[in-house]
């Protein structure tokens, strides 16, 4: 039977239409996420975006990296994540600067639809969060505690005075490390005392100064904790400046570059590195198969355990875990 023309264009628009609803219906509509940490600058934080970027790259993902240039406080970072939750990003990977000022931004997050993770530090209701990844910082700060002790040559029933440097007194890792390192001297090294802790905010200056100040108040100090990356090159400054390098235990946070290169000559008596990468690529990946299909991890909270890097860890080993800011 012949058909005619005006039936064969009808068929032909209806199949045009079929094809675009088609088309419509499978294609997917990007991703964004957004990333903000405490102070953008500093190389942890750097390290952590370069492992963002490649996770956002291989899934396909628009990245939003948001973050004080220098500041880690509240005050600061705040503004910064009402910035972000106006650009309605479909997720939002949060490192908070304090547990209960981050709250209210958290929960502002979810209530306007987008899905959130807490990344190195946390709120403190993670109920509404699909994910937290942090390293395993009360382990980390046992660890502190015995490579000071090993380096000052503790013995029973002599006395030892150590003091820590801290970025901030409520941010959980810094809480989480100093509880590490207070409970294990309590339980083997009770002739150490801690006898001041000092705060930075993130800024090595700050806390070469705290470090200069100890210096001149306790004459007989054997050892620092510097329980995160800025207060270590503070510290590491300081003692320098002080000719003070192998005469007082210095164990520090995090794997800078400038930091591992003074392990070798003995600025450091360790470093307790993190994976910044590997925890940002996971936070990214986590909440993309969240938006994308509902799916929440088996376990909401992924502890990723710390490497200690010294005078006996293998090149290997220091090339792996030193922070890599730039590819």
């Amino acid at each position: 039977m012949k058909r005619s023309l005006r039936t064969i264009a009808a068929f032909g628009v209806i199949a045009a239409l079929i094809a675009g609803t088609s088309g419509c219906a499978t294609e997917e509509k990007k991703i964004t996420i957004a990333f903000v940490m405490g102070a953008e600058s500093d190389p942890f934080f750097q390290a952590m975006k370069i492992g963002a970027e490649e996770e956002a790259a291989a899934l396909g993902v628009d990245l939003i990296w948001q973050g004080d240039p220098t500041n880690y406080n509240v005050a600061t970072q705040v503004p910064i994540v009402d910035n972000v939750i106006a650009q309605a990003p479909d997720g939002l990977v949060l490192i908070p600067t304090d547990p209960n000022g981050l709250q209210a931004s958290l929960d502002k997050a979810v209530a306007a639809g987008i899905a959130v993770a807490n990344v190195d530090t946390r709120v403190t209701d993670l109920s509404q969060a699909v994910t937290f990844i942090t390293g395993d910082n009360t382990d980390g700060g046992t660890k502190a505690a015995e490579a000071i002790a090993a380096k000052i040559g503790y013995t029973d029933g002599e006395k030892y005075e150590v003091v820590v440097g801290l970025t901030s007194a409520t941010a959980t890792t810094n809480v989480a490390r100093l509880e590490g390192f207070q409970a294990a001297i309590e339980a083997n090294y009770p002739g150490i005392e801690i006898v001041d802790v000092a705060y930075s905010e993130s800024n090595p200056q700050t806390a070469a100064s705290n470090v200069d100040n100890w210096l001149t108040k306790y004459p007989n100090l054997d050892g620092i904790f510097a329980i995160d990356g800025t207060n270590a090159s503070g510290a590491a400054a300081a003692l320098q400046a002080k000719n003070l390098v192998g005469k007082i235990a210095l164990v520090g946070y995090d794997a800078y570059p400038a930091n591992v290169e003074l392990i070798k000559s003995g600025v450091f008596t360790a470093l307790i590195a993190q994976d910044p990468a590997a925890e940002a690529r996971l936070a990214i990946r986590t909440l993309v198969e969240f938006i994308k299909n509902g799916t929440k991890p088996a376990s909401r909270d992924v502890v990723i355990p710390n490497v200690v890097l010294d005078a006996n860890t293998s090149a290997e080993d220091i090339a792996k875990y030193t922070y890599v800011a730039t590819k």
